[in-house]
């Protein structure tokens, strides 16, 4: 009747479990961080990130003279880190809104983006260590075989994004827009939780081939490339190679260490899913660890164009295109002057390269 109390004891089969309520958990610390720091990080490295990898484009593009496996590895990353870096006005608004507005069908764009960029960055970074296992530990067999995977390097390059975004179907899968009593009633971008057995034994088992495939193979494949590599570069002491070499590990070391973090605390988060009466300091610690690394591994898309700073060749080729674009009477000069040393320095470039089968842009 009107006015009275409803009572759920009235209804003896309503089938509530009342040990499992529980008050809401108050994470207005993590919005209150995540709401000032996300936004202005992210536009910034939305900025830096895409101007940087632009100019990293363009120089691959631009200066074909020394390409290599390597060189069209890093070109494809950039690529990679452009196409991610343009989802970063999404979280940033998302996080500044304290709410998702932009819909299920970005959501899954811009969690699957960012799928594609990891695995396609762990798999160009495999054929990176393949390509330089080649030059440096297969000396004798390296010119035959690098100008083979030379020849192939678009199909190789199609495999490498195609098989990244098989990889990442299950982010597209089940990353859904929708909205979280807990937290307000707001909308959110993130794998759907369900406390269905099922359900969440087949999103983790998914997730586990994605890390499997995407991750932990490439990175015994790398981890094999550059013991050898190591070992021959201690016997060889050759500080040309040697450098080139570091540039190509610190790149490694600084993708790795960006990225990790974050999809360790993805794979907690998918092993806590469906889970009831969980602490409400633990949610904190996860939430906090969750974002940070997330900052950080979405950082990395503004690292690489600084990582190939330290390429002598890089820089070189990088400062030949900027005076190319802003300058065009030394364009004028340049071409004029090449014309009159060509056969010189189309003698000396054939030389070198057949001196040092490192060439690459990272020397």
């Amino acid at each position: 009747a009107v006015g009275e109390k409803s009572n759920y004891t009235d209804y003896p089969d309503y089938p509530f479990d009342y040990d499992k309520i529980t008050s809401p958990c108050d994470t207005g610390e993590v919005r209150n961080f995540t709401k000032v720091f996300l936004p202005i990080a992210y536009s910034i490295m939305c900025v830096f990130g895409l101007v940087g990898n632009i100019f990293v484009v363009m120089t691959f593009a631009l200066y074909k003279k020394t390409k290599s496996m390597t060189d069209i590895s890093l070109f494809n990353m950039a690529i990679a880190d452009i196409l991610f870096v343009l989802t970063l006005p999404f979280w940033a608004v998302n996080y500044a809104a304290e709410k998702w507005i932009f819909g299920d069908f970005i959501c899954k764009i811009t969690r699957g983006i960012y799928a594609i960029n990891f695995n396609c960055g762990m798999l160009l970074l495999a054929f990176i260590s393949m390509d330089r296992y080649i030059a440096i530990v297969q000396a004798t067999k390296s010119f035959k075989l690098r100008a083979r995977t030379l020849a192939y390097s678009r199909l190789i390059c199609l495999v490498v994004w195609v098989s990244s975004i098989l990889i990442s179907s299950s982010t597209f899968i089940f990353s859904q827009s929708y909205s979280h009593s807990v937290n307000e009633a707001k909308e959110i971008c993130e794998h759907r939780s369900n406390t269905e057995t099922k359900g969440t034994t087949l999103k983790l088992l998914l997730l586990g081939m994605q890390l499997l495939f995407g991750f932990f193979i490439p990175l015994l494949f790398m981890v094999f490339c550059y013991a050898f590599i190591v070992k021959t570069l201690v016997k060889a002491q050759n500080s040309k190679r040697n450098k080139a070499i570091c540039l190509i590990v610190l790149i490694v070391i600084v993708f790795l260490v960006c990225q990790v973090p974050y999809n360790m605390v993805l794979l907690v988060t998918a092993t806590n899913m469906g889970k009831l009466n969980k602490p409400c300091d633990s949610e904190k610690q996860i939430a906090f660890a969750k974002y940070i690394t997330e900052a950080l591994a979405f950082f990395h898309c503004c690292l690489n164009p600084v990582l190939h700073a330290f390429g002598v060749k890089f820089r070189s080729y990088f400062v030949n295109m900027t005076k190319d674009l802003w300058c065009p009477r030394y364009k004028k000069y340049k071409t004029k002057s090449s014309r009159i040393s060509s056969d010189t320095y189309h003698s000396r470039q054939t030389s070198e390269i057949m001196s040092d089968n490192v060439s690459s842009f990272t020397m």
